[in-house]
């Protein structure tokens, strides 16, 4: 039987079927109950223990949005505690460094592609700044600016990195330039010798062989216990390729990194890549290694360094660079230094390139980088043309730390070859007036033109110190006086394929104590190979 009674819109119910609902419910209730009673304390130790391992799983970042992208610059608003030189992440993936920390918003640099980056992205901080990676992984290793493999020999598996801004050491922390670094070329190693630890400008017009002596620097480290790094900044790819295989033909891609950022790259790439490579460089050095880097060229850095200063606002000074264009090398420049043993002795030997504009080595940035290295290597483009290659310029060339460096023998050889040169191109300005000349002047004219001869050097082809010497002694002490100019370098050539067979032990002595042999025993040497061979 149903009873349903409805009343002031309440329903009430005494029907048998609602009366057992019920029934059953309150039984469900009372087992329930007891169940939980019988379970309270093991629920308690659960619950506890989901307490004491808990880990927050959410993440708090400063995040900002894009108000501007263009020419590898991005605006955004919203980053107020940005640091300077921050690594910031965009929406899409890729990598901005913080340059502008300006009022209202943050000035960003874009290291890579910038063109999917659109207006209203997110982008937001990482916290960190810029790192490479750093290590033996990179030897043999072609990367960009980021540490990014471009020779398509697979991944860089590597677990040390290094910041690409670091302080430079400090004057305690350094030592003085006491170990020579042989370049392998005679005009270098005898008239601006370069020690371990120098920096040593490579200045001169285009097309007038700075590359080339940079190139031949690296080879003629083979076998010396020496890491290079080769930077090319802005240079064509097909450019550093050639220097790629150059340098894998003669065997220096072992002990050699290259990093590259092309011409077609980015400005922010251009402007980064030194940085990337002396980071690299200092991880060797801290670890009691000695490094070789060559920055080919400074020039286009300050360029590339330029258009984001323009692009980033800041106010234009002289040539329109930005008034820190001087910081830009000298805090590159200066973590290129010989460590103390504290530091484990290491040194890092920095030779930038700079491009001069028709020989102007009195405009900005030429003036600039000869201020902070010490010395230059001067090419003239009409020793070029003569013919006088490397065309160095011994005049306005100057090493000023490298003689220290410079071992003893050649210091011996070497004494009178700069003043010898400098007379000799001083009396040939002369003898253009078609003047009688005395026996004397004749004499230091000849002697002259044969200096010049003996310094030429063919590209890829560095010297051993030991031959440089010997040939140096034999010009010096008038053994080349009688040889006809053109047959120099033959005259060279066969002196020392009968060193190597009959008189190895002066190579053996030069090498081994950095000192010439008894001067009657290499005379002695010199006059039988002259007496034996077709230069009488």
């Amino acid at each position: 039987m149903v009873f349903v009674v409805t009343a002031n819109h309440k329903t009430l119910d005494t029907s048998l079927k609602h009366q057992l609902q019920v029934i059953k419910s309150e039984i469900e209730i009372e087992s329930w109950c007891e169940i939980l009673a019988i379970n309270a304390q093991e629920i308690s130790a659960l619950i506890k223990q989901q307490i004491e391992n808990f880990k927050p799983n959410f993440d708090v970042t400063e995040t900002g949005v894009v108000t501007y992208i263009g020419d590898g610059i991005a605006r955004a608003h919203g980053l107020e505690n940005a640091m300077s030189g921050e690594l910031l992440i965009f929406e899409n993936g890729s990598y901005g460094m913080a340059q502008n920390l300006e009022t209202t918003d943050v000035g960003i640099i874009i290291l890579g592609d910038f063109t999917d980056i659109r207006e209203g992205d997110s982008v937001r901080r990482t916290g960190k700044i810029m790192e490479v990676p750093a290590g033996d992984a990179l030897i043999g290793r072609v990367v960009n600016p980021l540490g990014q493999p471009v020779d398509g020999l697979g991944e860089i598996v590597t677990d040390k990195f290094r910041p690409v801004e670091t302080p430079a050491p400090g004057v305690m922390q350094r030592k003085s330039v006491s170990e020579p670094l042989q370049t392998g070329l005679k005009a270098i190693d005898a008239l601006v010798p370069i020690g371990r630890g120098q920096r040593e400008l490579i200045i001169g017009d285009r097309q007038t062989g700075k590359t080339s002596i940079a190139i031949d620097t690296i080879l003629n480290q083979k076998g010396q216990d020496m890491i290079c790094v080769y930077v090319a900044i802005g240079q064509k790819e097909s450019t550093v390729r050639t220097q790629v295989e150059t340098l894998r033909k003669y065997g220096a891609m072992d002990y050699t990194i290259v990093v590259t950022a092309s011409a077609s790259q980015p400005s922010p790439l251009l402007y980064l890549a030194p940085y990337a490579g002396v980071a690299m460089a200092e991880e060797f050095m801290y670890n009691g290694k000695h490094v070789l880097i060559v920055y080919d060229d400074l020039s286009k850095q300050a360029v590339a360094y330029r258009e984001l200063s323009l692009l980033l606002r800041r106010p234009p000074g002289r040539e329109a660079f930005p008034g820190d264009v001087f910081y830009l090398h000298s805090r590159l420049l200066e973590r290129s230094a010989k460590v103390s043993d504290e530091l484990g002795g290491g040194s890092i030997t920095a030779l930038p390139i700079i491009e001069t504009q028709a020989g102007d080595i009195s405009a900005y940035i030429a003036t600039n980088v000869i201020s902070i290295t010490d010395g230059q290597i001067f090419l003239q483009d009409s020793l070029f043309n003569a013919g006088i290659r490397p065309a160095i310029d011994a005049g306005s060339s100057v090493s000023r730390v490298g003689g220290s460096a410079q071992i003893k023998a050649m210091k011996k050889v070497a004494g009178t070859l700069r003043i010898d040169l400098a007379s000799y191109r001083e009396l040939e300005a002369f003898t253009k007036f078609g003047s009688d000349l005395d026996a004397a002047t004749q004499a230091k004219l000849n002697r002259g033109r044969r200096t010049v001869e003996v310094l030429k050097q063919p590209v890829h082809e560095p010297l051993t110190v030991e031959k440089q010497v010997v040939i140096l002694y034999a010009l010096t002490h008038g053994f080349l006086d009688s040889v006809p100019v053109d047959d120099i370098l033959r005259f060279q050539e066969e002196l020392f394929d009968y060193f190597e067979a009959h008189y190895d032990q002066i190579f053996e002595t030069i090498r081994s104590t950095h000192d010439l042999p008894a001067e009657e025993e290499l005379d002695a040497a010199l006059t039988e190979f002259v007496n034996q061979s077709n230069f009488k």
